[in-house]
């Protein structure tokens, strides 16, 4: 039974997604203020974590990433009343996976967290590495190296380098990556995507004399060997 966190102040929203999760067969255990919440996910393992962004004592978005920080691929899906780009943005940056604007119908809900649960489950059959040049990722416990080298990725970072890893050579516009990472329509007003894109460059590059992600101006990035 795959085991979530659910940080959420609004005492009949709480009682909505418990009795709705628990239905389908999740145990949910769940927090109302920030810190609270915080200490709850360190302490203990989950599978998933559904976190409001307004909460008392300590904010979503810092909530977001000091979880982010100790637990790298922990799925977190983010609850809002705000519903702006910048909004949306914020919360992916400080490391969210899925950002679901209240209020809500429950069958949506339901559809994010098993497509969030269903990301973090291995593949069945055949190889869990992907490999190209002197990278490797394991897609089973999501992780990757470089020249033999443990590189340390969030879950998004992890999912934008498998997303070019099985796409090599391939030019891939922003509009692709998005779709793709996070699943919702490019905004042509956010650089999300290049700020991801230099996340991982960082990561995967410093200190390497192969570039291997290259900017393609005006048109997207694509993962090739110099």
């Amino acid at each position: 039974m795959n085991r979530i966190c659910l940080i959420e102040d609004e005492e009949k929203v709480a009682a909505f997604i418990t009795k709705g999760l628990q239905e389908h067969n999740y145990h949910v255990e769940g927090a109302v203020d920030g810190i609270a919440g915080l200490m709850q996910v360190l302490q203990n393992d989950y599978d998933l974590v559904i976190l409001d962004i307004m909460l008392p004592l300590l904010g979503g978005i810092e909530v977001c990433r000091q979880i982010r920080q100790k637990k790298a691929q922990l799925p977190i899906l983010m609850l809002s009343a705000l519903g702006t780009i910048d909004d949306k943005v914020n919360g992916l940056h400080a490391g969210a996976d899925d950002y679901l604007l209240k209020p809500f119908h429950f069958k949506e809900l339901l559809a994010r967290v098993e497509a969030l649960l269903r990301r973090r489950q291995p593949a069945d059959t055949g190889s869990h590495h992907l490999t190209f040049a002197d990278l490797k990722l394991n897609t089973w416990d999501k992780t990757a190296e470089r020249a033999g080298k443990q590189i340390m990725l969030t879950a998004k970072e992890y999912a934008l380098l498998e997303l070019f890893i099985h796409n090599p050579n391939r030019l891939l516009s922003r509009e692709f990556i998005t779709e793709k990472v996070w699943g919702f329509n490019f905004d042509t007003q956010t650089n999300m995507v290049d700020v991801y894109v230099n996340y991982l460059r960082n990561k995967i590059q410093k200190g390497f004399d192969k570039k291997l992600i290259h900017t393609v101006i005006g048109m997207g990035y694509i993962l090739k060997e110099q």
